[in-house]
This record gives C-alpha cells, structure tokens and sequence, in this order.
C-alpha cells in the first residue's frame, strides 16, 4: 500500500494541466453498452475508477482496449447483464450500467452497491424511476434484476436532484418507447455532457442543462466518438492550493463549470483571471475566512468541501462549512486537526477557528475528496506529512503528485 509525502510551506509557482472528469467518463462508459457497435473516448483518465469500470464491462462481455488516455469499447460481443458484487462494492458508480443494460436486454442484474439492505438509499432514486418506465424490479441475493420486454416512457420526478439516478434514467429512456419527462433532473456538466453524447447517437433528449429533460424513444443509437470533459472538481482542488500557496495557472478547464468555486476563492482575498480555457490564482497575502454551503449544481460542489476546509484552517479568522448533500463527509476533520487545525463538526456543519501555522504530521485518508484535503493539509503544514492509504486518491486525481511536484511542491510517493 502506497503512502504519499509532503514537506510542507514552500510556495507553488507554474501550470496544470487537468485531465478529463471521472464523474463524466464513467457514464459514458455505460452508455456504450446502448449500442451494437465500437464507441471511441477520448480523454480518459488513467484511474482506479475508470479501470474498474473498463473490468466491468469486460465481463459483461464487451472488449475494452484503453491505451494512452483514449479508450475503445466494443460493445457488439456485449452478451451477459450481470454486474458482480465484487466489483460494484468497490465503486457505487458501477450501478451506471443498470439502465443501459435493462434497455438494451429487456433485463440486468446489478449488485447492490457495497451489498447494502433493501431501504432508503440513494439507489432507491434509480429503482422507482425504472419501475415507473414500466420495469419489474426485484432484490435476491443483494442483486437488483430488473426486466421489461419494453420499456415504456413516463413522467418522473426526484425528490432531490440526483446525477447517478438522472444519467442512469436518461440512459434507460432514450430508447424506451413514447416521451419520458424527468423533472427536477440534475444539472451537472457530467449530466450535460452524457445526454449530449446521447444524442449525436440517435436521441432525442430535450432541456439539457435544465432541470427538466424530455427524452423521446428512439428504436436505436448509433456510436459515436466523444471527447471527455475537463475535470472540474481536479481544477478546483489546484485552485484551492494555489489560493494559499502561490500563483497556479490552470489550463484545460472550463471556467463556467467552476462559477461558484471562483466567486468563493474571490472572497478570500485570491486573485482569480479567468480566459478562454484557462483560469489563473494569485494568492493574497492573507487568506480571509470564507463560509461556504455546498449546494447541487451551478453551487459549491460538495466534492470540493473537504478542500476549502483545509484552505480555511489557515484563514485569518474562524469559518463554517456546511454540506447539505451529505451530512457524513467530514472524516478529513479529525485528520485536519492531527497537523494542528480547529475545526469541530456537529451534524453536517464544521466550524473552523484558522490557525497560523499548521505543522506536519502523519494522516490517513478515507476517501477521495479527504485525500485532496490531506495533501492540500500537508502542503500548507510546515514539517513533514505522510498520508496513508492513498489508494483512494488514485480512484479520482490522474499522477496528482507529480502534478503538484511540476509546482514546486515537494511531494513524493513511496511503498509502506
């Protein structure tokens, strides 16, 4: 298991260049399996996520060469709509491949993510807007199987706005017949992207981008190359560094998928320039205290809550993070504090009393964002840092350290 380890307090000076966006190749990935034939991407990242999901469309037969940052799927051989458990349980993003499965084989059999009980979960959001295109939707064994000859279009409504439920709904109505109306649909780049994917394909998805997408059945898709979008929470968390630890230029992005990131780093004190496909920080001399509330997009993302936490336990004054999308994402708190933070949690909100100095340490991440959180953590700490279980990092940032190494940060990787 690999450990990464920072020495802290130098400045950071240069460009990054960001890879393209875990959260839109993977249903991209998924929405191959709608067609009879080769579906090329370009873009992708090299991460522990991305290869699970090329494993799991191996087995469910599809052939996947992934070479260079581009991957070819082959979804013609595509014969078996069975999603095990030992790799679902690994990545809750497998559950894309239930929809496209359903459509395309009247039926499919996922595990429950992480093998979890029959009740109000998330997934729940997927299962009764299939129920409500008409699929019959059963548990054995900790596996959904769903079935429908045909798919038959609907109005559906979420509760709250949920992107693995409105990607895995579009992909399961694109080809259902009649009109599926989804309201109060999430608005996500990742979301915008796929149904815009689906559509030089053959479909015919409407409001793209709203909160209400119409989706009229078509008989069938075609493939068609697609070139993945910049990863905007991957910019956001170098723009978050370089606000307290010097000038970045981040290139590759997209700036209006960060709109409320930037509008926040602004409040700090940072100055932000922003061009065509670049956006530039220069830290100011001291960081001001700056409450954020995580909110679904256009807000703050709560992918990036776990790194604002870290920028404001340095801030000249006390802050207060607040996630509303998910009351338990604070596990980076704890770690924050062991490199002298004062940050105190109670349900989903962190009250963070800035600190001058934060001094290294060794930490532990716990999952992807918090690993962020801990490097940002460890470059700010003065000392040294060494971050276990970096394991989780590799499932969402491409090289992150030798990103940060062409920086001027001083940053390695090592066995432990």
């Amino acid at each position: 298991m690999d450990k990464i380890i920072t020495i802290g307090g130098k400045p950071l000076k240069g460009k990054v260049k960001v890879s393209g966006a875990k959260n839109a190749v993977l249903p991209i990935m998924a929405a191959a399996l709608l067609v009879d034939g080769v579906t090329n991407v370009k873009r992708v990242p090299n991460l522990r996520d991305t290869r699970t999901m090329a494993r799991l469309l191996e087995i469910v037969g599809a052939k996947v060469r992934f070479e260079d940052n581009e991957m070819m799927i082959d979804a013609r051989p595509v014969n078996n709509p069975v999603a095990p458990y030992e790799l679902v349980k690994t990545m809750r993003a497998s559950f894309y491949v239930l929809g496209p499965l359903l459509s395309r084989f009247g039926m499919a059999k996922v595990s429950m993510p992480g093998g979890c009980a029959w009740g109000p979960r998330p997934v729940d959001f997927h299962l009764k807007g299939l129920e409500k295109l008409g699929a019959e939707v059963t548990l054995e064994g900790g596996y959904i199987i769903a079935r429908a000859k045909r798919l038959i279009g609907n109005r559906i409504r979420f509760d709250i706005p949920s992107v693995g439920a409105t990607g895995n709904i579009v992909m399961a109505a694109v080809t259902a017949r009649g009109t599926t109306v989804i309201e109060n649909a999430a608005r996500e780049p990742e979301i915008v992207q796929l149904c815009r994917l689906l559509n030089k394909m053959g479909g015919e998805i409407h409001g793209i981008g709203t909160d209400e997408l119409t989706i009229e059945g078509v008989d069938e898709l075609k493939p068609h190359s697609v070139e993945v979008i910049p990863d905007r929470i991957e910019a956001g968390t170098f723009l978050i560094a370089g606000a307290a630890l010097g000038e970045i230029c981040v290139c590759g992005v997209e700036p209006e998928h960060l709109n409320a990131v930037i509008e926040k780093i602004e409040e700090t004190g940072a100055k932000i320039t922003v061009s065509k496909d670049t956006i530039t920080v220069k830290p100011a001399k001291k960081v001001l205290p700056v409450d954020v509330t995580t909110a679904v997009y256009p807000g703050f993302p709560t992918d990036l809550q776990a790194q604002w936490t870290a920028l404001m336990s340095i801030a000249d004054g006390s802050s207060i993070v607040t996630d509303t999308i998910y009351h338990d994402r604070f596990s980076h708190v704890p770690e924050l504090n062991r490199l002298g933070a004062n940050i105190k949690v109670e349900n989903n909100v962190a009250f963070v009393r800035g600190q001058k100095e934060l001094i290294g340490a060794p930490v532990m991440s716990t999952d992807i964002r918090a690993s962020a959180s801990l490097i940002i953590g460890g470059l700010l700490a003065k000392g040294r840092t060494d971050i276990s279980r970096v394991y989780h990092i590799d499932r969402g940032y491409e090289n992150i350290e030798e990103k940060f190494r062409a920086l001027g940060a001083e940053i390695w990787r090592e066995a432990e």
